[in-house]
């Protein structure tokens, strides 16, 4: 059941089901969440079942502003502090130190918490309600509302395909980012990049003073974290990065009888055939990160058995989309 996520109605019944210890889809400005109560075990518990989640992989916890950091987690460091103050409400996840007892179901029994502040105003509409609710909801666990390793939502009908009409869904139109957060490890004394996204390793270093590690420079585990898994965020056809040269000497060899392949480029390319699909690739990042879901998605319902894709550039500002698509391309 879609609900208009810009109605006060709506967003009241989100909240109150999310008190109920119902699940919902919740729209935020990186992708669609399958949101519960972070402090209803039971809740959350339906989360890993609807999404065929390993209970070891933990979730995020969704805050509606920086004071709620208190209610989850023991420390703050300085740094992370600077990124809060810099980043949230916004695309940003923070590993901090939890609080004995504090969302446990969430955080697969580690001593972490991821926290986020989202920003978009739907979804700090219903964190809003919830807090004026008795009992209060204080966070609200939300991972991607796909089943698990599949291509994240971001539109409200994508999660009505992927989980079915009986959950209830806010629509919140698009999502502005298309990928999600950024995840920062704040637990090791300096910034620990987990996951790459919209903030990148540059907008973290301006904002705290420290160009953060990344998780191959470290000598211990780091936290687990959601969507660090090798293989993730991958359609049904089979993904397969390339450079311009590689595509376009495949496209060559195929000719007149390449089918059922869906091609995603920025540079230009030539085919012989009519039976594929070529998909121009904007030259922003952001702009890619926008569309990308969506695009696979697309592509799957085109009829796409492979998909072929440049490889983004190498630099900061590009390496969330390129996490997703290595990751996507690991899963086939």
């Amino acid at each position: 059941m879609i609900l208009d996520g810009k109605l006060d109605a709506s967003v009241r019944a989100a909240a109150l089901a999310l008190q109920a210890g119902q699940l919902i889809g919740l729209p935020t400005e990186t992708v669609y969440g399958l949101a519960a109560d972070s402090d209803n075990d039971a809740a959350v518990a339906q989360i890993f079942s609807a999404k065929g989640r390993p209970a070891d992989h933990p979730l995020i916890v969704h805050v509606a502003d920086a004071a709620g950091v208190q209610r989850y987690a023991k420390a703050v460091p300085v740094f992370a502090q600077q990124l809060i103050d810099a980043f949230w409400p916004g695309p940003l996840t923070l590993i901090l130190p939890r609080l004995p007892g504090a969302a446990i179901a969430s955080t697969a029994g580690q001593d972490s918490v991821g926290l986020r502040c989202p920003s978009h105003p739907v979804a700090q509409a219903v964190l809003q309600a919830c807090q004026q609710l008795q009992p209060p909801v204080w966070g609200v666990s939300a991972p991607s509302a796909n089943r698990f390793g599949r291509v994240s939502p971001t539109t409200a009908a994508h999660v009505a395909a992927e989980l079915g009409d009986g959950l209830l869904v806010l629509d919140g139109g698009a999502c502005d980012i298309g990928i999600e957060s950024t995840i920062v490890d704040c637990t090791r004394g300096v910034p620990v990049l987990l996951r790459p996204g919209a903030i990148t390793r540059d907008d973290i270093e301006r904002a705290c003073g420290t160009r953060p590690l990344s998780m191959q420079e470290l000598t211990a585990d780091t936290p687990r974290a959601s969507g660090t898994l090798l293989a993730h965020y991958a359609p049904s056809a089979k993904v397969r990065l390339m450079d311009a040269k590689q595509l376009q000497s495949a496209l060559d060899v195929l000719g007149a009888d390449a089918r059922h392949i869906a091609v995603y480029h920025r540079s230009p390319l030539r085919s012989d055939s009519r039976h594929l699909r070529l998909q121009p690739m904007p030259g922003a990042p952001l702009a890619a990160a926008r569309e990308l879901f969506g695009l696979l998605r697309d592509f799957d319902d085109w009829g796409a058995k492979l998909i072929w894709i440049e490889t983004p550039p190498d630099s900061a500002d590009w390496e969330g989309v390129s996490d997703r698509l290595q990751r996507a391309a690991a899963a086939g």
